[in-house]
């Protein structure tokens, strides 16, 4: 591990989780990333050993079978593994979404119900928001849930269900117009298919997803810092191998200040990262620090990625190199959990909000 994306004050437990991912991405990630993801085949021996290390319960508090870390410990895990291959990062990012609502906003009963086999990985989350045409736009949603005795009947069209060829524990947000007024107090999540309201208290949906989202919206970030510092490894390391006019061209000025460009970022990103996890942590409202390391992680990532593409060259079309595979990837950071347009609408809101002059 080199000097970049190091985080200060972490305990003991947290290095020793932190050391057994890097090793884990490292011998069972890293060697066959590139060949499954050009085969499109899911990483199901791979899904089994983060099973076997508990990430799947990484943040489950222990009384439910977990390991009751924080968020921090979750991001930087998640940043672990997206540095491996950034789409297995998703596969545990909506199971963590669930999770937390779970822990959060869950009646006891669904507590004792779902956790103990979601922190054993035998139950896996997923997450349904998004429909076609509504864009990040969720109190317009259409998904309708009607009440059929004791219980509901759902119609409509989701899409993006993230994990939703594997989960079996879907959160899906729908509408079930309790006669509010505001739009988003009509929205409720359901526990699919148990068929259970989140909670026990239709309404409450809209509040429970965006909790969930922030959590998200910091994984996002993670995700970006993860795949940027993978893209400056790389660069950095072809940049010392490949020779031209006689020496590395790395030596060469163009080439060193891509490299100072690129580490300065991977730096910063993590350091905001850290930053939102840790304020969520702590029982704060993190909306708009979570707003703001996502945004810069993803744009960041997408920079990084593109200097250490260019450092490579013609190899970088290769797909015998790795660059060539998070080329592809680094863009869904840009719109995943929201897009930086409204990252940016969310962040200039708070400040607007935290700034307001005196009438």
């Amino acid at each position: 591990m080199g000097r970049l994306a190091q985080t200060e004050g972490l305990t003991e437990v947290q290095r020793d989780i932190l050391a057994t991912v890097h090793d884990f991405v490292e011998k069972e990630i890293l060697p066959v990333a590139t060949e499954l993801e050009h085969a499109d085949e899911y990483p199901e021996k791979i899904v089994d050993g983060m099973k076997q290390l508990g990430l799947f319960g990484l943040t489950i508090p222990e009384e439910y079978g977990g390991l009751g870390e924080s968020l921090l410990t979750y991001a930087l895990v998640v940043e672990e593994i997206a540095r491996g291959w950034m789409s297995v990062s998703g596969i545990i990012n909506t199971h963590f979404i669930v999770a937390h609502m779970i822990v959060q906003h869950g009646t006891q009963e669904q507590k004792d119900y779902f956790l103990p086999k979601m922190a054993a990985g035998e139950v896996r989350g997923a997450f349904s928001m998004s429909e076609p045409g509504l864009g990040s736009d969720v109190a317009a949603i259409r998904t309708r849930a009607v009440r059929d005795g004791a219980g509901y009947v759902i119609n409509g069209q989701k899409m993006w269900l993230t994990n939703g060829a594997t989960s079996n524990l879907v959160a899906l947000l729908g509408r079930t117009d309790e006669g509010h007024d505001a739009p988003h107090r009509n929205l409720t999540c359901f526990l699919i298919p148990a068929g259970r309201v989140l909670g026990g208290l239709p309404g409450r949906g809209f509040y429970q997803m965006m909790d969930g989202i922030e959590v998200g919206r910091v994984n996002v970030a993670a995700r970006g810092c993860g795949i940027a510092l993978r893209a400056f490894e790389l660069g950095v390391d072809y940049a010392q191998r490949r020779h031209t006019f006689g020496q590395p061209i790395a030596q060469h000025q163009a080439i060193a200040f891509k490299l100072a460009e690129m580490a300065t970022k991977v730096e910063a990103a993590h350091q905001m990262m850290v930053m939102a996890a840790r304020r969520k942590d702590s029982g704060s409202r993190n909306d708009l620090e979570a707003g703001m390391a996502k945004y810069l992680a993803s744009e960041y990532a997408k920079e990084v990625v593109e200097d250490s593409f260019r450092i490579h060259g013609g190899y970088g079309f290769s797909k015998e190199y790795e660059i060539e595979r998070l080329y592809r990837e680094a863009p869904m950071l840009l719109i995943g959990e929201g897009t930086a347009e409204i990252q940016k609408m969310i962040v200039a809101r708070r400040l607007l909000e935290e700034y307001r002059i005196a009438d």
